[in-house]
Parts: structure tokens; C-alpha cells; sequence
């Protein structure tokens, strides 16, 4: 038997592809995992799946990146599926051809008339007898996957290909393969992995399939979840605190890790005391969590946690220019110095210089320039040149950030050939000739970084992209965080439906005034039990009634690599 297991990235179709092939191997099975423990079994395969993740390869075409994935899969097939199901075992598959047609044809607009010949000459007629569909909302498969970066040491990784596109190409891709699983309701199984315990899905899913081993029909194609613990009713403004508190429980069960991380950034004491309870069994999310925060509570948890996860709490601190920053960071440097030195942004204080100045004599020259954007004058330049002379290109252009002076924009210039997507995020918040050009040659190639350095830009550039890229990812909402202009207001109220979550996290930082309310409600009203709704809504509600409490940037869990903030 043949399956194959699909979905957008941060499903969870590794981890419970993974389960299943455990679970059938102790009833008995022969089982073959193409993609065991989340590596690609055949290497060629693996060789062609770095090219197509590779961001510098701005230049590749929808069309180019199809057939290399046709081929990574082809190889899969030939070198690990077929000679499996020759021997008469079960061969799972994470990912096969139906992710080639969900991504080039629902995601990147292929049409799929084209791409379907092309993916049976691939296939040599062998497609899988089951395809488990786990389908879950993008904006937590988002949440998950960023968790799973910072727990695993990742988070300074930079885009993919496809994450340049922007978080809109999840949100196609998951609608052409629910338009697949529709079309063939018997050959898929749709798995929700939305808020139901690992245990009871992976249970689920080997009874599932081991009634079809065994002949059997299932029943149902949706494995349909647990009903929601959540009260029938929207929430609205006035109970939007409960109602998130209330959704957060039943994560603490699920996912314990994920209610930590969502936490993060939250002012006020109702998350402060959830932040005490995880702070022994989780210190070091805990203490990441708590970066924008720049209230009393917050400081006394970074004193208590500073001895367990320096790096965390070093991590915490960008943004935070007061006396208080600065004595920590020089009591956390031994420990954490790149944390420390990469926090200093827009900081040009003799106490930041003292820092950087003892970075510099340490041999830390790129965690230096990481933390010099917003930084001027001569020291600063000195420190530029330096790493020109190393070839430090993408920490040069990091330093850049914040600069719209005509020295910054001629370094741009020359650091251009070396790393483009590096230049292009200096340019967030700036409106000069250089970052105008950039973004409408990078428009086409990589829309995310282009639409987030929009960010507070009012003018009728940075308006026609937002335009022209709200219909397809929710980075143009991104840019309009804080905004009370009349056309952020359109935008919000136009695309309410299409990027919900977004649209809420948008109002951070403005007051709760008739129309931020209004907004607010409607948008609980429309996804009352989804958790990053209710999540940004709280959000959105907390910041403004503690809004003197916390640092000018509030955390977001999209923003985890410094080279972005």
C-alpha cells in the first residue's frame, strides 16, 4: 500500500507520517518512510530540494521550480517508493506529486491543465492507494513552525523561496489540495490538526488505515476533531481576555510549548501570571517571551531567569535603550554576546559604544554590525568599512537599517550584487530613490520582504503595493501596523475576511476607539473558536490598556530573525 501524507508547511504531516509508520511497524506491518525522521531517504533528492529552497535564487521561475521538484519526486519514487511496494511493504510518502500541483498550480498560478501531463509522466502511473490530507489553519501552522525554529536553534534562518512569496502562498496552497481532496473523496483522508491531542490523531489515523490495509471502508472522509470547548457565542471586545485565557487552557494540554510562546510580548498581569507558572518547566521560551515588555514584572522574571537563559533574556532586550537594558546586557555578555551585541539597534549611547568597543576586541565584528542599524556618525562608518574589508556583505547591509542618508543609500549600491534581499530589508520604513527601485525590481520575486519594508511608509507608492498585494498575502496588512490613516482603515475593512488574524495585530498600538471596536467584533464574530484570532484580538486589547507598560515594538511571532526587526 501507498501513502502519501500532504499539507502546508507546518501541518504536522512529518511528525504524524512519522507516528504512523511507527505505529504499524508494532502491529506488525513492513513499513518504508521515503522521508523517516524528516530527511528525504534518496540524497540526489535531497541535492535538488536545496536548490529549490535556496532565496538567493531570485530568478527561478514558477515553471523551473516546478519541474525540479517533479524530478526531486521522480527520484524519490525510482530510488526508494517503487522498490518498496515491490517488496510488499506499506511506503509512506511525506509529500509526493499532488505538492507539485498544489504549489505551482494553486499557489504559484500554473495552470493546472499544464501541470497534470507533465506530473503523470513523473508518476510512471504509480500514485498513492491513500493521500492523508492534515489540514490545519495557516495562521498556527505559521505559530508552529516559528516554535519549531527557536526550539531547535533555527531562528535566525532566513526564507525560502517559497517564504518570500509571503504567508498567502500557504493559504492557496492549502485550497487547491482541500479542491483535490474534494474531487477524489475516497482516495483522501482529511486530518485536522487544529486542536485535537497528538495521541488521539495518531490513534485516529492507524485505525483509519488500518481499515483500509484490512479492506475495510472508512466511513467518513474528514476525521472530524473534538467539539470545541469553546462557548457557542462570538467574543467581542469586552470578553476577549476570557474567552483567549479560555482557548489557551486547552493548548497548555495540547501544545504546552505553543501556550508559552503565546504569551509572548502580552502586557498586563493576566498573562504575567501565566508566564510565572511555565518560567521553571519552560525558562528559556519564557524569557524570549518577553521582548517588547518593558514593565516592572517583566524586568523582576528577566533578574530571575538571566542565571538559567542568558541568551533568552539577552534576546529580550532589543529595543530597550534604558539604564536598566544597559546593566543587564553588561552583566549577560560572558554568556551571550552575540544576543547582547546584535541588541544594540538604533542605540548610540556611550554605554552601547563601550559594548560594541569590547565585541570588536573579542573578534565579533558581524554580531557588531548587526546591531548597528539606526546607527550614525564616524565610529559607526569605521565599523562598515571593516566589515566591507571581510566581506561581510549581509551584516553590512543589516547596519544599513534605519539610514536615509545618501552615504547609506551608496553602500546599498555597492552591496547590491552581493546580497539583495539583505539591501532590500535595510530599506524598511524609508522612502528613497534606491529602496523605491528595489522594491518594484523585487515586487515579482519576493513580495514579503517587499511589503513588510512599507512599514509606516504613507506614501502613494507604498500604497499601491499594499494594493496590489493584499489580495494575495497578509504582509501588506504587516505594513500598516499602527497606522490611523483613513486608506490603513480600507485596507483593514476590505480584507477582514481574507486575513483575519492580521488585520487584528495591524491595530497594535492604536486606541480602542468606535472603529478599532467595530473591527474587532466583527472579526470574532467571523472565526470565533480560532485560536490566533482570539490571540491578536487580546492582544490588540491588552497593548492598549498597558500600552505605557511596553516597548515600542510589540512581539509578533512572525518576526523572530533579527535581520528583520
Amino acid at each position: 500500500m501507498f501513502i502519501d501524507f500532504e499539507g502546508i508547511d507546518g501541518s504536522g504531516k512529518t511528525t504524524l507520517s512519522n507516528l504512523l509508520a511507527a505505529g504499524l511497524k508494532r502491529l506488525g506491518y513492513r513499513v518504508a518512510h521515503a522521508r523517516e525522521g524528516g530527511e528525504l531517504q534518496a540524497p540526489a533528492a535531497r541535492r535538488v530540494r536545496e536548490l529549490t529552497r535556496d532565496s538567493r535564487l531570485l530568478e527561478m521561475s514558477p515553471r523551473t521550480e516546478f519541474f525540479l521538484n517533479l524530478a526531486r519526486d521522480a527520484q524519490q519514487l525510482d530510488e526508494v517508493v517503487a522498490p518498496a511496494l515491490r517488496r510488499g511493504e506499506v511506503c509512506i510518502t511525506d509529500r509526493y506529486l499532488y505538492s507539485q500541483l498544489a504549489l505551482s498550480g494553486g499557489g504559484r498560478g500554473l495552470p493546472m491543465s499544464e501541470l497534470l501531463p507533465a506530473c503523470e509522466l513523473a508518476s510512471q502511473g504509480l500514485w498513492p492507494d491513500l493521500v492523508v490530507l492534515v489540514d490545519v489553519d495557516p495562521d498556527l501552522a505559521r505559530w508552529r513552525k516559528r516554535l519549531g525554529k527557536l526550539q531547535s536553534a533555527r531562528a535566525q534562518d532566513g526564507d525560502s523561496r517559497k517564504g518570500l512569496a509571503g504567508a498567502g502562498l500557504a493559504v492557496r496552497v492549502r485550497e487547491a489540495f482541500l479542491d483535490m481532496a474534494r474531487g477524489d473523496p475516497r482516495r483522501w483522508l482529511i486530518l485536522e490538526n487544529n486542536d485535537v491531542p497528538l495521541r488521539v490523531l495518531e490513534q485516529r489515523l492507524v485505525d483509519a488505515v488500518v481499515a483500509r490495509l484490512e479492506g475495510r471502508e472508512v466511513p467518513v472522509q474528514r476525521i472530524v476533531p473534538a467539539p470545541s470547548t469553546l462557548p457557542a457565542e462570538p467574543a467581542t471586545v469586552e470578553d476577549a481576555e476570557e474567552r483567549f485565557f479560555l482557548a489557551l487552557d486547552s493548548v497548555e494540554v495540547r501544545e504546552p510549548a505553543l501556550a508559552v510562546w503565546m504569551v509572548g510580548g502580552l502586557p498586563g498581569l493576566p498573562a504575567h501570571q501565566r508566564r510565572l507558572v511555565y518560567t521553571e518547566r519552560f525558562p528559556a521560551l519564557t524569557a524570549r517571551g518577553l521582548a517588547g515588555l518593558d514593565d516592572e514584572a517583566a524586568w523582576t522574571l528577566r533578574d530571575v531567569l538571566a542565571p538559567v537563559a542568558p541568551v533568552e533574556v539577552a534576546s529580550s532586550l532589543g529595543g530597550l535603550t534604558s539604564a536598566r537594558a544597559t546593566m543587564l546586557r553588561e552583566r549577560l555578555y560572558p554568556r551571550a554576546p552575540e544576543e547582547v551585541l546584535s541588541g544594540l539597534k538604533r542605540d548610540s549611547s556611550p554605554q552601547a559604544w563601550a559594548l560594541r568597543e569590547r565585541g570588536m576586541r573579542d573578534g565579533r565584528l558581524a554580531e557588531v554590525l548587526s546591531g548597528l542599524a539606526g546607527v550614525d556618525g564616524d565610529e559607526a562608518w569605521r565599523v562598515r568599512e571593516a566589515g566591507m574589508q571581510r566581506k561581510l556583505y549581509a551584516e553590512v547591509a543589516r547596519s544599513l537599517g534605519g539610514l536615509a542618508t545618501e552615504r547609506a543609500d551608496a553602500l546599498r549600491e555597492v552591496l547590491l550584487p552581493q546580497d539583495r534581499l539583505a539591501v532590500l530589508r535595510s530599506t524598511m520604513g524609508l522612502d528613497t530613490p534606491l529602496a523605491r527601485g528595489l522594491r518594484e525590481s523585487l515586487a515579482g520575486k519576493a513580495l514579503k520582504l517587499v511589503l513588510r519594508s512599507l512599514t509606516g511608509l504613507t506614501t502613494e507608492e507604498s500604497w499601491a503595493l499594499r494594493e496590489q498585494g493584499a489580495p494575495l498575502t497578509k504582509e501588506a496588512l504587516d505594513s500598516v501596523d499602527g497606522l490611523d490613516d483613513p486608506r490603513a482603515w480600507k485596507l483593514r475593512v476590505a480584507y477582514a475576511d481574507r486575513w483575519p488574524a492580521t488585520v487584528l495585530s495591524s491595530l497594535k498600538g492604536l486606541a480602542l476607539g468606535p472603529h478599532a471596536r467595530a473591527l474587532i467584533d466583527r472579526v470574532l464574530a467571523a472565526h470565533p473558536g480560532r485560536l490566533p484570532v482570539l490571540r491578536n484580538a487580546y492582544t490588540v486589547i491588552a497593548t492598549a490598556r498597558h500600552g505605557t507598560a511596553t516597548a515600542t515594538r510589540v512581539h509578533r511571532p512572525e518576526t523572530l530573525s533579527q535581520v528583520e526587526l
